[in-house]
C-alpha cells in the first residue's frame, strides 16, 4: 500500500480486480443439514499432501459449520450465475440440489468438486482460513464461471490467435517440427553418406569442379 490514505472501499476494488473462479463451499450444519456458502477466496495449497483452503468472513455461517468438519468445494460452471447467487443469500426456486456424500453434501453439476477432510484452521482477522486435505475429486467438462470487478463473467481468450503465435518457439507452429533432428556443425564439413543421416536430412551435394 502506497499511502497510509487507502480506504477499505478501495481496497476492496483492487482486491476485486484480481480475476477469481466462484466455487460453493458445501458443508453439513449443526442439525446435519446440508448448507452451502459461495466463495471466491479459493486456493490450491499443496500437492504433498493434497491441500486447498477457503477463506471465509466470520460473519459467514458457514464458519460455524466448516472448523474441524469435512467440506467440499464445488468450482461453478459458466451457466451456474443463479446457483451463485442462491448460496450467496439469494434463494432461487427450484433451489440448487446437494447431494449427500460419504464426507460432505456437494453439488453434482458443478464444473468441479474436491471433497476435503478438515487439515487446518486459522485465524486471519475478519476471516477463517480452512484448510482441507482433498480425499476425492469430480470433473465435467464445461467453461468456469468467473468473477471479476464484482460481476460474473465467462472465459473468453485474450487473443483469438494461437499464445505462441508469430514465435520461433511455437512448440506447433515454429521452425522445427516435434520429429527434427540436427547435424553437429563439425560434422557438415565432412563428406557424409546420406544412409548415415536421418531420412528427411539430404546429404550435402559436392560441387563438380
Amino acid at each position: 500500500m502506497s499511502t497510509p490514505t487507502a480506504t477499505q472501499k478501495k481496497l476492496v476494488d483492487v482486491f476485486g480486480r484480481y480475476a477469481s473462479g466462484v466455487t460453493v463451499v458445501t458443508c453439513t450444519n449443526a442439525e446435519g443439514r446440508p448448507h452451502g456458502a459461495t466463495v471466491t477466496a479459493f486456493t490450491a495449497v499443496s500437492h504433498d499432501p493434497y491441500l486447498c483452503q477457503v477463506t471465509l468472513t466470520k460473519k459467514s455461517k458457514a464458519c460455524q459449520y466448516l472448523d474441524g468438519r469435512p467440506f467440499a468445494v464445488n468450482f461453478l460452471a459458466a451457466e451456474q450465475t443463479s446457483v451463485a447467487m442462491h448460496f450467496a443469500g439469494r434463494p432461487t426456486l427450484p433451489a440448487p440440489v446437494l447431494v449427500d456424500g460419504d464426507e460432505a453434501p456437494y453439488l453434482d453439476d458443478a464444473l468441479a468438486t474436491v471433497i476435503c477432510r478438515p487439515w487446518r484452521t486459522y485465524d486471519a482477522g475478519d476471516h477463517l482460513i480452512f484448510i482441507g486435505e482433498i480425499v476425492e475429486t469430480r470433473l465435467h467438462d464445461a467453461e468456469p464461471l468467473l468473477y471479476f470487478a464484482r460481476g460474473f463473467h465467462r472465459l473468453t481468450p485474450a487473443d483469438p490467435q494461437h499464445a505462441w503465435a508469430g514465435c520461433s518457439d511455437d512448440p506447433l507452429m515454429g521452425w522445427f517440427g516435434e520429429d527434427a533432428s540436427f547435424v553437429p556443425a563439425h560434422v557438415v564439413d565432412q563428406p557424409v553418406s546420406s544412409k548415415s543421416l536421418p531420412a528427411h536430412v539430404p546429404a550435402r551435394q559436392e560441387a563438380n569442379a
